[in-house]
């Protein structure tokens, strides 16, 4: 059960290791772009290029879900990026349901744990899979491992390394479970304690906004903890009535004490830009005003009609 690309390498490596996926579960398909072509999931479209079985349910509840379910009799359900999965659904398999979450749990418990860990200022972060009950998130682990967080590591650079490392702990996780059942010997779970519990909620516009008020450090691990998607934005307002929304994807902390309100330009000298924060600066590296391609800044600045007045807000 999976939807995004984060999802595929683990179906890969169970099919490549000899794995019977008696079938893939994942998200209806949906318009998107411009012109509103169905957009199949990236798990869907692998699936098929395997010959897998497909079921798209709106409705995790549905009986008739439910029944096609029951009739693949699975021993085994599997959990990558996916929805919130009712009793049902995830207590149906005599082995139970795992999960594959991309954090070191219980902390960054939710929807987004990859970004609000390097927009928190972690310095690690990791892989859990752990068999599903009631409350999300919240099973007793199996297994876990640590991913290093650099200090410019963004949000596109770890998913990608948790999403080959997941695949193999996954892949752990179904051999220690075909163990156990093959030697009668306990699975080592481990239970989460609750005192270390942190959240990881969903993204979304006001999550997205910068505050120039806000320390360099504190906007410069915003920055890369929402790039390349879906971007930290912030408006440019020209001081003339004038207003576009400018999103920005690349960025270095600066130090040191600047005397003019917070959101001002500085350093626009035709290569460099530099916005004045709540504490030292931003230098900004890459960053896309609307309607426009995402530049590097001394790309950006060459096409960019800056006016004196002109600040972020």
């Amino acid at each position: 059960m999976g939807t995004p690309e984060f999802a595929v390498p683990s179906l890969r490596s169970l099919l490549d290791n000899g794995y019977q996926i008696v079938g893939v579960v994942t998200a209806p398909d949906k318009p998107a772009g411009r012109g509103k072509k169905m957009h199949e999931s990236a798990v869907k479209k692998f699936a098929r290029e395997r010959s897998l079985n497909v079921l798209q349910p709106n409705n995790l509840k549905d009986p008739s879900f439910l029944e096609a379910l029951k009739t693949l009799n699975p021993d085994l359900q599997i959990v990558v990026a996916f929805r919130m999965l009712p009793e049902s659904v995830w207590n149906q398999p005599p082995l139970g349901t795992y999960n594959l979450h991309a954090s070191l749990l219980p902390r960054y418990r939710g929807a987004a744990p990859i970004n609000r860990a390097i927009m928190n200022g972690e310095t690690k972060t990791g892989l859990t899979t752990f068999k599903l009950q009631h409350a999300i998130d919240s099973g007793n682990i199996l297994l876990q491992e640590e991913e290093t967080i650099g200090e410019n590591t963004n949000a596109g650079d770890l998913h990608d390394r948790l999403m080959e490392r997941g695949a193999t702990l996954l892949l752990k996780t179904v051999q220690l479970i075909e163990l156990s059942q093959r030697t009668g010997q306990a699975l080592p779970f481990k239970m989460q304690k609750e005192e270390d519990v942190s959240h990881a909620p969903k993204i979304n516009k006001e999550t997205c906004r910068i505050n120039w008020h806000e320390p360099a450090r504190t906007i410069h691990n915003q920055i890369r903890g929402l790039s390349p998607y879906p971007a930290a934005f912030t408006i440019y307002d020209n001081g003339e009535g004038a207003t576009s929304v400018i999103k920005i994807y690349k960025a270095i902390p600066k130090e040191g004490r600047y005397d003019m309100p917070n959101g001002t330009l500085i350093d626009a000298n035709g290569s460099t830009l530099q916005v004045v924060c709540g504490e030292g600066a931003i230098e900004i590296l890459e960053l896309q005003q609307e309607g426009k391609k995402r530049l590097a800044t001394d790309v950006f600045l060459k096409g960019f009609k800056r006016s004196s007045t002109g600040k972020f807000i």
